[in-house]
């Protein structure tokens, strides 16, 4: 992995990183960024607020944890400032799955962090490459909470992240639906590509 960090992007997609690869597919998503951005932003708020209800009646339910308002405003701001910190290492893992180099952007105007690297993968190190910030930040300290309900910041951070990696799922589900046997995958601008090799050889 080669992680090259290019400041802070200006929302001009003709400056991403791109490749063209004759025979490829586009993957049947929105054209429009803030098209995609808006359908992101609510899937985003429907899956945040289904794991915040088992977090919820965990704790006791909203009378129990207005009755603590202290405590509970401090779990709060904690699982907050974790996932802001969180943010970045998200997009340092997606970034360790590139054999080759990978391009890391700020858009601080729109809240978001992301990469782009356009080396082909299979389709598994795709699902992996999107899905492992979401099971590390999300899914474990959201299960881990199951076991220690007294610590409302583990179930609060993993239900955000959960949230957060709801962008991740979607590019997840794409791949698995759009793409055949064999077929490799890559990125070009803001776009994810598929495509079957003569050779069907696996990278």
């Amino acid at each position: 992995m080669k992680l090259k960090y290019m400041k802070a992007f200006d929302g001009d997609m003709s400056k991403l990183p791109k490749r063209e690869v004759e025979g490829s597919v586009q993957f049947k998503e929105p054209e429009d960024m803030n098209k995609f951005a808006l359908l992101v932003n609510v899937l985003s708020l429907v899956l945040t607020v289904a794991c915040l209800v088992p977090v919820i009646i965990l704790s006791g339910g909203l009378g129990s944890l207005y009755d603590s308002f202290e405590s509970t405003l401090l779990h709060i701001v904690a699982a907050l400032a974790l996932c802001l910190l969180i943010m970045p290492i998200h997009e340092c893992v997606h970034a360790s799955f590139f054999k080759d180099e990978v391009r890391f952007y700020t858009y601080l105007k729109k809240g978001l962090m992301f990469v782009v690297g356009t080396e082909d993968m299979t389709k598994a190190r795709f699902t992996a490459m999107s899905l492992m910030p979401t099971i590390l930040f999300g899914f474990i300290p959201f299960v881990l909470f199951f076991f220690f309900p007294s610590q409302l910041w583990l179930g609060l951070t993993g239900a955000f992240n959960i949230g957060a990696g709801t962008g991740d799922f979607i590019n997840v589900y794409n791949a698995l639906t759009q793409m055949p046997k064999g077929a490799l995958t890559y990125m070009s601008g803001h776009h994810s590509f598929w495509y079957v090799p003569k050779s069907n050889k696996e990278i």
